[in-house]
């Protein structure tokens, strides 16, 4: 991404660079949910123009990380308590039903989540929170890819992102109250039981691994 000095975006898609600056300091905490973002200002901010800006929010709101009000605009989505116990219910459905149809998998099929878990390695060695939460989510997508399974891949999608929206929150808080390592050896297990070749160690693994302490 091209950032002038003033801390304004240049080229070359403003729509694509406005929508990953906001989606960074969404999911970064930055941004706290129920935050509003008054156009004008952010437009200011990120040296584009309405149009491109609109549009990139456009976008955040199909992630589900912003929400357009009538006649009150535009702010940082927020998530109840029941929001984000209900997004964990269909992230576990989802994720079960994907190891079922994945396993037995290739050796070689593993090397995308081998990648990711080394990115939250590397992360939680260098104390990058948001870079640790974004591998995390990138580590479960792999996952659950490895279903072969396009629509269940695409549903599963925006549970996850919603889902760092809520870890956003709990980033400091989180990186304070366990070792960081704690979780990347959680997934170090989770990708062992993937390996097993037999989906109930598999399963039972991804119960185990502590999702909803680690989100």
């Amino acid at each position: 991404m091209s950032v002038a000095p003033s801390g304004e975006l240049g080229s070359p898609s403003l729509v694509e660079l406005a929508t990953d600056r906001l989606r960074h300091e969404i999911l970064s905490g930055a941004l706290p949910p129920g935050s509003r973002l008054v156009e004008e200002q952010v437009r200011i901010r990120l040296g584009i123009s309405r149009a491109p800006l609109r549009e990139a929010l456009r976008q955040l709101g199909e992630q589900g990380l912003v929400e357009h009000l009538p006649r009150r605009g535009v702010r940082v989505a927020s998530l109840s308590d029941r929001d984000v116990e209900e997004l964990f219910d269909v992230r576990d459905v989802l994720e079960r039903h994907a190891l079922r149809l994945a396993i037995p998998i290739d050796p070689a099929g593993l090397d995308g989540v081998r990648t990711q878990l080394e990115a939250m390695r590397v992360a939680a060695r260098t104390g990058d929170a948001f870079s640790r939460a974004e591998a995390h989510r990138r580590f479960h997508a792999e996952v659950v890819a490895l279903s072969g399974h396009r629509q269940l891949t695409l549903a599963y999608a925006p549970i996850l992102v919603k889902l760092q929206l809520h870890m956003a929150v709990n980033l400091r808080r989180e990186a304070e109250a366990r070792d960081p390592m704690d979780g990347v050896q959680r997934h170090e297990t989770l990708l062992a039981a993937l390996a097993s070749g037999d989906a109930d160690v598999a399963v039972e693994a991804l119960d185990r691994h502590g999702a909803r302490a680690f989100l």
